[in-house]
């Protein structure tokens, strides 16, 4: 089993839901995380909890997945504080739903835009510390990636996109010792898209799920490359 013990790993959208979910299962780990938003202030108040599982442990970093000049000012202050980089998880995304014909051109650009983009922006800002290190490159997608639905035109482009990127990104970057994987979850129980979660939300998959899949992608033989995992709900709800 491969040790995550003082692993370097970005989190993108990381203050929040399942990005922060990923950053505590990491820490409980032993790695040390930067997380990203686009607030300052949202990035320090998510830094100070996970500071308090371990000291030292969290970096919060303001940053636009949208802007590749953000992502690489987010990577060189990672790599100034500690050095390297050797993970990054590309989680940050949003959702707009809504029929096509009513769906706006602002909707559907700032969903490509942070889904899709973001995710290319955040990669490329990555790749030469993770060619370094031989690092870990795991991005969050979503069922949607593959079962479209009604008024999901703009999300299900984005997520189709982001796994079809994803995999062909894998097939990039081996060569240079980089793995890459994509997760594609189904009902989470966070604060996407203005949800409050609650007890009601006790049948859907938590945070903290998806950071033990994280952390067990991170410690396996490194032989093995789950390149494309699907994880959904094991029963939905009566």
């Amino acid at each position: 089993m491969e040790s995550i013990t003082n692993k370097v790993v970005l989190v993108t959208g990381g203050s929040k839901g399942i990005g922060y979910g990923i950053a505590e299962a990491l820490i409980g780990q032993g790695a040390k995380v930067a997380i990203t938003s686009r607030s300052q202030q949202s990035a320090d108040a998510a830094a100070v909890r996970l500071n308090s599982l371990t000291a030292g442990s969290a970096l919060g970093l303001a940053a636009d997945v949208r802007d590749l000049r953000s992502q690489e000012q987010a990577v060189q202050k990672i790599l100034a504080h500690w050095g390297r980089l050797d993970v990054l998880v590309a989680n940050a995304g949003l959702g707009f739903f809504a029929p096509v014909d009513t769906l706006t051109e602002q909707q559907w650009r700032e969903t490509i835009d942070t889904n899709l983009t973001g995710v290319f922006f955040s990669l490329k800002a990555c790749i030469p510390a993770l060619k370094d290190s031989k690092g870990y490159v795991i991005t969050i997608a979503s069922l949607a990636g593959t079962n479209f639905f009604e008024a999901g035109s703009a999300y299900n482009a984005s997520k189709f996109g982001l796994v079809g990127f994803t995999q062909a990104a894998m097939l990039d970057l081996r060569k240079y010792g980089i793995k890459v994987a994509t997760i594609m979850p189904g009902s989470v129980a966070t604060e996407f898209n203005d949800h409050v979660p609650s007890a009601q939300d006790a049948w859907k998959i938590q945070p903290e799920d998806l950071g033990q899949l994280v952390v067990n992608l991170l410690q396996m033989n490194p032989r093995t490359l789950p390149s494309k995992i699907e994880v959904r709900p094991s029963m939905p709800p009566k």
